[in-house]
């Protein structure tokens, strides 16, 4: 069969299926682009043949920002559990650049996405090119190199024969839930357009198998004999029980064994907010439950976390001298953290195995007991945090917390909330009341501002049965609001709460804490003393998201935003709602810590005093050997 290798690309992605537990998924379910000289000809030319033959065979759809739309791949992967996602096409040069971050983001939180950047000719014909880099130290490098340390799959395609190779270890990649992330084949700008005759096979269905690794039986038995030792377990789920769709299994082991649950990040969802077993967040951003239960914890149970520094509080809040870990894991590499008996397996089919070697264990009831009445209390901190009059404040302004509380109130269990970056995230972890395994989506392993309204698009593509809130800050916001065009565009519905403080919140509160005084983290005029002193900023970030095309709702006070909220979820268009909030009402406090150096040396006060206290912290930071 005679293709060009764009048009092979497509027709070969178009093809690619994932099977897990008897169910086939479409692979690759369509592709963004920006277009430029080096793509246009070759990818470009390719997608509209195949939109002409059949739209529906492999979408295509524009997107602003090529960072943006790398984001709304990686959302629409989280949000399908890692079985489906989308490609990312740009030209060479800044379009190929842009996409970097995301690619970062995507290797980080382990999600995959397929980039597909034009890069320079292959034949050198014209070299150097409009955007080609040039290196003295050879011929062969281009800026798409940078794509090496942030891809989990690296390749070039030279000549066209190299492109089976490189097509199959890409899909190889992108299917394995232990190696996933950024996937990147780079294509010359002439390769593209070049002509080949191809293998038919090359294009017929093909089925990429996600198994489910069974845990070794020797080690099953060193976590079943480390566990049975336990007086005060704790499991903490991380986004690998959502990933392998294990949020059963553990719910019924956590019933059984009396263990109680906490959940990081990309764990939350594992257990509903209001199971008995569940103790919510831990870490630097946890509940007060789950953090109390992690210091007198004898045995700590990681099941699909790869053990951030959130989570465990810089290595402070598993403090019970002798504390064992357990980690449950799919990838050897996060097993073996902590010096813990590493169970390399599937979430699931790990939980089903725990729970058959531990039937008629379990702790003991003052222990649930314990557990259980620490959780009621933190709720009753929530409930406290949400409703207006429980804070402390200097004005008229709801606290972000009040916020949140409104969208939770507003929201159905099946909605789903997108967050990233600021102090949304900490907040959003330790107060956020989740009902469904899927309805919360905060990207934190690189907590990326920008991701939110990119990664809600492709959270909402992903699954369009579900209302989608994104919420978002002012300093988010700023960094890339651009794919609202693209929710216009596609008619895909977002409900986009804009939380407008004017400056960067939780770095402002993080900088107080350090000594530096909330320098630099404030939207302000430059003052008569040449500092970032003065006024406000007139900026009208509504206006903004009005031009953009989306509808827009400002607000002033808690009730006019429920209200606003409930005529947002009920539209069709995608929706901002503007809010103004206090940034220096903060949520309630996790009482945990994180290490961030404060400077050993200065000259202000404040800064000799914050030096002081993480003298003092950084004691209790242990290296869990």
């Amino acid at each position: 069969m005679r293709l060009t290798v764009g048009q092979a690309v497509v027709r070969f992605l178009a093809a690619q299926r994932s099977e897990r537990d008897g169910v086939e998924h479409r692979l690759i379910e369509g592709c963004f682009g920006i277009f430029g000289h080096g793509n246009v000809a070759g990818i470009g030319q390719a997608l509209l043949e195949a939109e002409l033959a059949d739209p529906g065979t492999f979408p295509y759809r524009q997107a602003r920002n090529e960072q943006g739309m790398v984001h709304a791949a990686a959302g629409f992967a989280r949000m399908r559990n890692r079985l489906s996602t989308l490609a990312c096409t740009t030209s060479i040069g800044p379009g190929a650049t842009n996409m970097v971050t995301g690619a970062a983001l995507a290797t980080v939180n382990r999600l995959p996405v397929l980039l597909l950047p034009g890069d320079v000719f292959a034949t050198r014909v014209a070299s150097p090119v409009l955007q080609e880099l040039e290196d003295p130290r050879g011929y062969d490098i281009s800026v798409n190199d940078v794509f090496r340390p942030v891809s989990r799959f690296f390749d070039r395609v030279w000549r066209p024969e190299q492109l089976p190779a490189a097509l199959l270890g890409a899909m190889r990649v992108l299917t394995d839930p232990a190696e996933t992330g950024a996937v990147t084949v780079a294509l010359p700008q002439d390769v593209q357009a070049q002509a080949f005759d191809w293998p038919s096979e090359l294009f017929a269905t093909r089925v990429w198998h996600v198994a489910r690794p069974a845990p070794d039986p020797a080690a099953l038995g060193r976590a079943v004999e480390v566990l049975r030792s336990a007086r005060r377990p704790l499991i903490v789920a991380g986004g690998g029980v959502i990933y392998s769709e294990a949020t059963e299994e553990l719910r019924r082991f956590a019933e059984a064994t009396g263990i109680p649950v906490a959940e990081t990040q990309a764990g939350k969802g594992s257990l509903r907010y209001d199971h008995p077993r569940s103790v919510g967040a831990v870490g630097a951003t946890g509940t007060t439950a789950a953090n109390a239960l992690a210091r007198e914890a004898d045995v700590v149970v990681g099941i699909g976390t790869r053990w951030s520094d959130f989570t465990t509080a810089s290595r402070t809040v598993f403090a019970a001298p002798g504390v064992r870990f357990v980690n449950v894991n799919v990838a050897a590499f996060d097993a073996a953290k902590h010096s813990g008996v590493a169970v390399v397996a599937d979430a699931r089919s790990a939980l089903a195995a725990l729970a058959d070697a531990l039937r008629g264990w379990g702790t003991d009831a003052a222990y649930r007991d314990r557990a259980t009445a620490l959780a009621r209390q933190w709720d009753g901190t929530v409930e406290r945090a949400y409703r207006p009059g429980n804070r402390a404040g200097n004005g008229p302004l709801p606290a972000q917390s009040e916020v949140l509380g409104a969208v939770n109130d507003v929201s159905e269990p099946r909605d789903v909330v997108v967050c990233a970056a600021g102090s949304m995230p900490g907040d959003l972890h330790k107060l956020w009341r989740t009902r469904d395994p899927k309805g919360y989506h905060v990207e934190y392993g690189f907590s990326c501002m920008g991701y939110e309204i990119a990664g809600g698009l492709g959270v909402k593509l992903a699954a369009p049965d579900r209302e989608v809130f994104v919420l978002v800050g002012d300093g988010s916001y700023l960094m890339m609001a651009q794919e609202l065009v693209t929710a216009v565009q596609e008619r895909v519905k977002l409900v986009v709460v804009l939380v407008q403080n004017h400056g960067f919140a939780s770095i402002g509160r993080l900088s107080e804490s350090v000594g530096a005084q909330r320098f630099g983290t404030a939207y302000r005029y430059r003052g008569a003393s040449g500092r970032l002193d003065g006024d406000v900023l007139p900026v009208d970030l509504a206006a903004n998201a009005e031009s953009l095309g989306a509808q827009v709702l400002r607000v002033h006070t808690v009730d006019e935003l429920r209200v606003a909220l409930v005529k947002a979820r009920a539209s069709d268009r995608t929706t901002v709602v503007h809010v103004d909030v206090d940034p220096l009402a903060g949520a309630p406090d996790s009482e945990a810590w994180w290490d961030v150096p404060i400077a050993e040396t200065a000259e202000l006060e404040s800064t000799r005093r914050a030096r002081v206290e993480y003298e003092k912290d950084k004691q209790s930071q242990r290296g869990y050997l």
